[in-house]
């Protein structure tokens, strides 16, 4: 039995009178539904979005007031500053507003923060810099809402605040020329732009015409920002990854060949490969060299960059694990893995990666976490949040924004600054705004199931299919199926850390792979037998010309007790090795049974004897060690109990291997030999005699045991006589016989028996007793 990771929620089928009069199938039909889509116009667009498709730019409130001044700048030939922030969506922002700038013959330069000296946002002391260096006019690209402060500093200068953001806004807003931020104007009618998709609507007012060279740049921003996938995103996203398949921009050509990309560039290249490179420059250093990339236009010094930017990532992902596996450290060491909510603070921590960490973090524990890197000399901490979806970082974290010395980000994610000695209290109003407002359930993640499928239901048209509605991301998740009930024809470990889980699943002649990607550690407690659930995305895996159908594992559950079959194994040790054997018993009967050291002191091993100072709750996992007496004391053992998994060892020593065991028929001969010889010499005739009718000695000694038990024979002198006119007696009435008999049925079931059969017999005793005793309470 392994319970899943997450909760599973099947989508329910919709109801409702909304017709999709498309050429597409009903399943199709299905997942647009499942995503809100639930007329033809609006299928029509998601699934074959047009440019068309994008809002005037000139609906945001703001927009004229801006262009406005921006042209009257270029105008005046005064100096421009395009002030971003050090992420993907920052530095893709900041691209495409310079790059637009300069088309329009703008004087301009751009600024990033660092993000260990500066932290996050504009602040007062690059702004009086910008007034040094003669700048008139500062535009914010993906930062600047909550720069309350700074606006004031600007006004204060004499210079022009323009803001273009995405982030959430706070209760006061700052004083600009002109703010253009989808949330915070009424007149626009999509509010979940990333900061680059802000930007590119201004650049579009700006040309006076639809920007698609920046297209690649405004795809790669919105991915990486993780900003839902629908309406306006859904359009730049589509034409974006087209854009960057065939982009000749030297900064991304050379992105791509050091992430490895070949051929159509797909949302996941982006997510998992571009995104992540260009984030790691900010992480580690000043983010100026992303946006030199993405501007250069010598391709050898594009190639040179890029190099650099590899270098930086290889680093950074060195940084996370090291950091990571120190945070785990500390909550495993400390009181941290009770809290609702996770708060680390560490020396040494770089600021640049603890949003990972603290993403690995939720995943790992599925609680909201805060990971912040100690400063001494300034007495603060800084670092970011990630969070569960049922607790909203930003509303509850503003209700203790004086907790903060800055503090800004979204829902699900979000960066601080905070001084040393409110860390405690922090982490304490936390947990209470947790505690009040979650349940359990709230810390399980869920998933949500677009469908439950048979194995005969895949096909490579039916991902095919799926495809339609690429590309996926928030907003627009790739569709979740679970198979149920399979069992898996190869289970193994993959990877260069033997860490992922493979699995192939078979029926009749359809056969699928599914892989677990950080699985591996479940690997130990999967049998090969297993009836499991997996839920996963569905994919092709092409290799060398074939397609293979593939399910890439989300979670994975197998509902039954499990058996794990380890009758007659040599290599024990290793097979378990792995297994986390907490509330693991191992009960053996014989008292003679040898226990092996290894298992001793990985396992909690009893007699039978003490098996009654157990509670059915210690044992969540049975070892039977060795065979049991009889199948009525195994029987009562199971009565007990209704363990997750048992594991079938049942040592047997070499000599009881394939052992011959005498029938009635070699009774028969062996009293007729009796009768006719009258006696027999044991040491002189026995052995003479085994090695004539091809038997072992125990075969002759156990006849002998038995006869001398039931009066047909008796021992004199070493000498067994024949006893004329014994009492008429059956086989069974000896005890030497029936205690062979019964160990010969106890290893038939239980060490002979097929797998099936053992885990059919098995299933039949557990939990018999209680179910008599509730039938006769019943009544």
């Amino acid at each position: 039995m392994i319970d899943s990771k997450a909760q599973w929620q099947v989508i329910e089928e919709q109801n409702d009178d909304g017709v999709i009069d498309l050429p597409i199938s009903d399943f199709t039909k299905d997942l647009l539904k499942n995503r809100g889509i639930k007329d033809t116009n609006t299928a029509k667009r998601f699934l074959s979005p047009t440019l068309e498709d994008l809002h005037d730019p000139f609906l945001f409130s703001d927009m004229n007031k801006a262009i406005e001044r921006i042209e009257n700048a270029i105008l005046n030939n005064e100096n421009i500053l395009v002030f971003g922030d050090y992420d993907a969506d920052g530095v893709t922002s900041t691209t495409v507003l310079v790059e637009a700038l300069r088309e329009k013959g703008a004087i301009v330069d751009f600024y990033i923060p660092n993000r260990f000296t500066e932290g996050y946002g504009p602040n007062e002391e690059a702004f009086r810099q910008a007034k040094e260096a003669n700048v008139s006019v500062i535009i914010t690209v993906d930062t600047g809402i909550a720069a309350v402060h700074e606006a004031n500093i600007a006004k204060e200068l004499g210079m022009d605040l323009i803001i273009t953001d995405h982030h959430e806004a706070q209760e006061e807003l700052p004083e600009a020329v002109a703010t253009i931020h989808p949330k915070v104007s009424d007149t626009y009618p999509f509010d979940e732009l990333a900061g680059v998709g802000v930007a590119f609507k201004l650049a579009h007012a700006l040309l006076g015409k639809l920007p698609r060279h920046f297209l690649e740049l405004a795809a790669i921003g919105t991915i990486a920002d993780l900003v839902p996938l629908q309406n306006e995103n859904r359009v730049l996203v589509h034409y974006g990854l087209k854009a960057l398949t065939s982009s000749t921009r030297p900064g991304i050509k050379m992105l791509k060949e050091v992430c490895g990309i070949e051929g159509n560039v797909t949302e996941e290249n982006v997510g998992f490969g571009i995104g992540p490179r260009l984030n790691a420059v900010g992480r580690l250093q000043d983010a100026k060299l992303a946006v030199d990339l993405l501007l250069e236009q010598d391709l050898d010094v594009a190639r040179e960059l890029a190099e650099e930017v590899q270098n930086l990532n290889q680093q950074r992902q060195q940084l996370v694990s090291d950091i990571t596996k120190e945070a785990e450290k500390m909550i495993e060491e400390s009181q941290f893995h009770e809290d609702s909510v996770v708060v680390l603070a560490g020396e040494g921590w770089n600021p640049g990666v603890l949003g990972i960490v603290a993403s690995r973090l939720v995943q790992s524990y599925s609680k909201p976490a805060i990971v912040l890197g100690i400063d001494h000399d300034q007495k603060q901490a800084k670092g970011s949040a990630r969070s569960i979806e049922t607790f909203n970082l930003f509303e509850n974290c503003m209700e203790i924004k004086d907790r903060f010395i800055s503090f800004g980000g979204h829902a699900q994610a979000a960066g601080m600054t905070v001084s040393l000695d409110d860390i405690s209290l922090l982490r304490q109003d936390l947990n209470e705004l947790a505690n009040q407002k979650l349940s359990s359930e709230d810390f399980q993640p869920v998933l949500r199931i677009d469908k439950q499928l048979d194995m005969e239901d895949i096909s490579l048209e039916f991902i095919q299919e799926i495809e339609k509605l690429a590309p996926f991301g928030m907003g627009n998740p790739k569709p979740l199926f679970q198979l149920a009930e399979h069992d898996a024809s190869e289970i193994r470990l993959i990877g260069s850390k033997q860490n992922h889980l493979k699995m192939n699943f078979q029926k009749d002649t359809k056969s699928i792979d599914a892989v677990g990607f950080g699985m591996g550690h479940l690997y130990p407690g999967i049998s090969p037998h297993a009836k499991m659930s997996i839920v996963g995305e569905l994919g092709i895996n092409e290799w060398n010309g074939r397609k293979k159908l593939q399910i890439m594992m989300k979670d994975l559950s197998i509902k039954e007790w499990q058996l794990f079959d380890f009758r007659g194994s040599r290599h024990l040790q290793k097979q378990i090795q792995g297994l986390d054997t907490e509330k693991h018993v191992a009960l053996y009967f014989d008292s003679s049974t040898e226990i092996e050291d290894w298992m001793d002191d990985q396992l909690q091993v009893i007699h039978i004897d003490q098996w009654k100072n157990l509670s059915s709750e210690d044992v969540s996992h049975l070892w039977f060690v060795d065979l049991p007496l009889s199948l009525e004391q195994l029987s009562n053992v199971l009565n007990e109990v209704k363990p997750k998994n048992i594991y079938a060892y049942f040592k047997m020593n070499e000599e009881n291997y394939f052992s011959q065991i005498p029938n009635r028929d070699h009774f028969k001969w062996f009293y007729g030999m009796m009768m006719k010889r009258g006696r027999l010499n044991l040491d002189k005739d026995r052995a003479a005699l085994a090695r004539s009718r091809g038997w072992s000695l125990n075969f002759v000694d156990f006849m002998i045991k038995v006869f001398l038990e039931l009066q047909f024979v008796k021992m004199e002198d070493r000498e067994l006589i024949y006893v004329t006119k014994p009492a008429k007696k059956d086989l069974t009435e000896s005890a030497t016989y029936q205690l062979k008999m019964n160990q010969i049925e106890v290893e038939k079931t239980l060490y002979y028996s097929t797998y099936i059969e053992l885990k059919k017999w098995l299933n039949s005793k557990m939990g018999e007793g209680r179910l008599k005793e509730e039938v006769v309470h019943g009544l």
